[in-house]
């Protein structure tokens, strides 16, 4: 009998025996650095002279390590074993594809500080963060794999006396993973394993900043007994190896998380019908966000700004759910955006190996260009009252920046900025406070923190997000707890971590005998 599902716990590292681990696998992974790594199709590792090189984020000189990167032809070679593999894959009971999961899931768990100590290193994440990432990898191969063995059998439908009718799902056949950096073990695996549980095979392209935590992985796969060819790995080109896949007429379906541009045009090109392809092509997305936190004027001022901060600041602000807007009713504005300055300014940034440091860097030069940009455009928008300096003569560090009284139209408000920028813009009364949150693009995440139960229930009929916390922070997530995803912009509400999130890897059949 297959146990309930369970949220993987977080490493408490206050208890010395867990830091003292976690220093251990910080060494094992400072051990395995610069090592190569191959792609592998169908199962045989393929080494190239073209590379893809990961570096630390936070001393840019640092080799993580090389992966083999791909092209057209490499691609072509893996779309064909998977496509060859799908056949046998596909009638392969859903019990052993979820106990393939299930020993993966154990592998990572033996392992977990050392996949925690690889994306200290390779994302830059800080100890907290890194845990996290982990935990949520976990989680989501075994709420995957128990969510399998519920939908393994299908849904009841009726029958009559003369006739048994059934509605079973099937897979649905190559899936093009192309998973981002910011969660490069959480979400890279659970899109992963999403897919293939589900009975498909897969394409895995993931983030060339964070590509040597995907090639770590594969292992863990072919440990856990996944046959050759069901999961193919070609780190590659996304102008090249990306759209070659998105366009192929044998790929099923593409599973997408990143940037609001890559996806459209992801979607664009998908919804193309190439000679040869006999299905329209389905596409998972999740692209981003811009995400508020609505702070009444009855809430617990402190627990508002804590919240902010918290969310705004985690992992620098790199995540799809940050906080990037702080929406304040007028006559509580201050007390809480001087709270948050004075929060923002115990915050320490630095060395993410560092257990101290709350705050490691951005992830790469680009990132770093963007977000400091879009300081000096908070600058001419509002009043930048605690950070806004940048240093990447080492690693890509941003200090925590907070740009006060900005209008609800400024560009700060408006713009992914994707790092550690929050604005903070006031609001009338509550109703003007909904007004801002919704008057975005995106529909991702977003909190109140009041103790109006009637605008609770206001927010909780017209905050227009897919994810909406009341009282808490906006960032979080867990797997089976909060499906994650959201709606307008912020991608197909593809609820990650979901009971629906399978169903959309499977299509239906209805199968009726005439007794």
């Amino acid at each position: 009998m297959v146990q309930p599902y369970k949220h993987e716990p977080f490493t408490n590292f206050k208890i010395e025996e867990n830091n003292k681990a976690f220093q251990a696998a910080l060494n094992d992974v400072a051990n395995d650095l610069g090592k190569k790594y191959p792609l592998i199709i169908n199962g045989e590792k393929v080494f190239t002279d073209e590379v893809i090189t990961s570096v630390n984020p936070a001393n840019k000189e640092e080799v993580i390590g090389t992966v083999s990167k791909a092209n057209k032809d490499l691609a072509e070679q893996a779309m064909q074993a998977a496509d060859k593999t799908f056949q046998t894959w596909r009638k392969t009971k859903a019990e052993v594809r979820a106990n393939i999961l299930f020993r993966a899931a154990a592998i990572v768990r033996r392992r977990k500080h050392y996949f925690s100590a690889l994306l200290v290193k390779e994302a830059g994440k800080p100890w907290n963060e890194a845990d996290a990432d982990t935990a949520e990898a976990i989680d989501f191969m075994e709420y995957y794999a128990r969510q399998m063995l519920k939908l393994k059998d299908g849904m009841p439908v009726e029958s009559r006396p003369i006739e048994h009718n059934a509605f079973n799902y099937i897979p649905l056949g190559v899936g093009v993973i192309i998973s981002p950096w910011n969660f490069p073990f959480a979400i890279m695996a659970g899109m992963t394993t999403a897919a293939l549980v589900s009975g498909n095979t897969v394409l895995l392209k993931p983030a060339s900043t964070t590509p040597v935590i995907a090639a770590k992985f594969i292992e863990v796969l072919e440990e856990a007994g996944m046959p050759a060819g069901v999961v193919n790995f070609i780190p590659g080109s996304g102008a090249e190896v990306g759209d070659y896949l998105v366009d192929h007429p044998r790929t099923r379906f593409i599973s997408f998380t990143g940037s609001r541009d890559v996806g459209i045009r992801i979607y664009e090109r998908a919804a193309k019908v190439h000679e040869g392809q006999i299905w329209l092509k389905r596409v998972i997305a999740e692209m981003g966000g811009k995400d508020t936190i609505v702070v009444d004027k009855e809430a617990d001022l402190e627990l508002a700004a804590q919240s902010i901060v918290a969310s705004a600041f985690g992992f620098s602000g790199q995540k799809c759910s940050a906080c990037s807007r702080a929406v304040i009713v007028e006559d509580v504005y201050d007390q809480v955006l001087n709270r948050a300055i004075e929060l923002t300014k115990e915050k320490t940034i630095g060395e993410p190996t560092d257990l101290n440091n709350f705050m490691g860097p951005v992830i790469d030069q680009a990132a770093f260009d963007k977000v400091m940009s879009y300081v000096e455009i908070g600058k001419e928008e509002g009043k930048i009252v605690t950070g806004g300096e940048g240093d990447n003569s080492k690693g890509f560090f941003i200090q925590p920046t907070i740009i006060a009284d900005v209008d609800e139209n400024a560009r700060v408000m408006k713009e992914e900025i994707f790092g550690p920028v929050v604005a903070f813009c006031k609001a009338k009364d509550f109703n003007h406070a909904i007004e801002i949150a919704n008057n975005t693009d995106y529909g991702l995440t977003g909190a109140v923190i009041s103790n109006n139960i009637e605008h609770i229930e206001q927010a909780r009929e017209d905050f227009h997000v897919g994810n909406l916390y009341f009282n808490r922070g906006c960032t979080g997530a867990i797997v089976g707890y909060q499906p994650f995803g959201g709606f307008n912009m912020s991608g197909t509400d593809s609820k990650a971590g979901g009971p629906d999130y399978l169903v959309l890897h499977l299509q239906g059949k209805t199968t009726s005998e005439t007794l």
